[in-house]
């Protein structure tokens, strides 16, 4: 049996990175937080404002002999557009960075790779601005953004925004759904 692996990943709001890689074989959790920030445990409120510096991030155990942290980085970079600053769609501000945190040395020149092959292929219209930095103090959201878009899948944001991304993964990736 192998150990489990970590890898935290930010791409925009984590209700969506959440709702995609709690449906992946070989995911055994995820959890919603922040990351990278200045404010210890910070609030959901004080990382809005876009002041603290967090990244809003999923922290994924998984186990590698299920699913490759490379998969998960297919998945990611998939399932949100890593050519804008800050931003996914209508969620704008620091806050909403595309980031990869690694864990080891092993995960940072994987990342490393893979992002340098993105751009070789060209397979985005414009430059990565994704950055890859060592992970810090992960913080845990309140417990109403766990499993966010699993308990709330009427709600209007979970329809238009985290339902296509579902549904992409589900598409892209039949074979490491659940």
């Amino acid at each position: 049996m192998s150990d489990k692996q970590i890898a935290t990943l930010a791409g925009g709001c984590f209700w969506c990175l959440e709702a995609v890689y709690e449906q992946m074989t070989g995911v055994e959790k995820v959890v919603s937080g922040y990351i990278a920030g200045a404010q210890p445990n910070p609030s959901y409120e004080a990382v809005c404002t876009g002041t603290t510096g967090h990244a809003e991030a999923v922290q994924i155990t998984f186990d590698p002999e299920q699913v490759s942290y490379g998969e998960l980085l297919s998945v990611f970079f998939s399932i949100h557009d890593p050519t804008t600053l800050n931003r996914q769609g209508n969620d704008r501000g620091t806050q909403y960075r595309s980031a990869i945190y690694f864990h080891n040395e092993a995960q940072r020149v994987e990342a490393a790779e893979i992002m340098s092959e993105l751009k070789k292929q060209h397979v985005f219209p414009a430059p990565i601005v994704t950055e890859l930095v060592a992970a810090t103090i992960f913080y845990p959201a309140e417990d109403y953004h766990q499993h966010y878009y699993a308990n709330h899948p009427g709600q209007g944001y979970c329809q238009f925004v985290v339902a296509p991304k579902v549904a992409k993964f589900k598409e892209h990736f039949a074979a490491k759904v659940k």
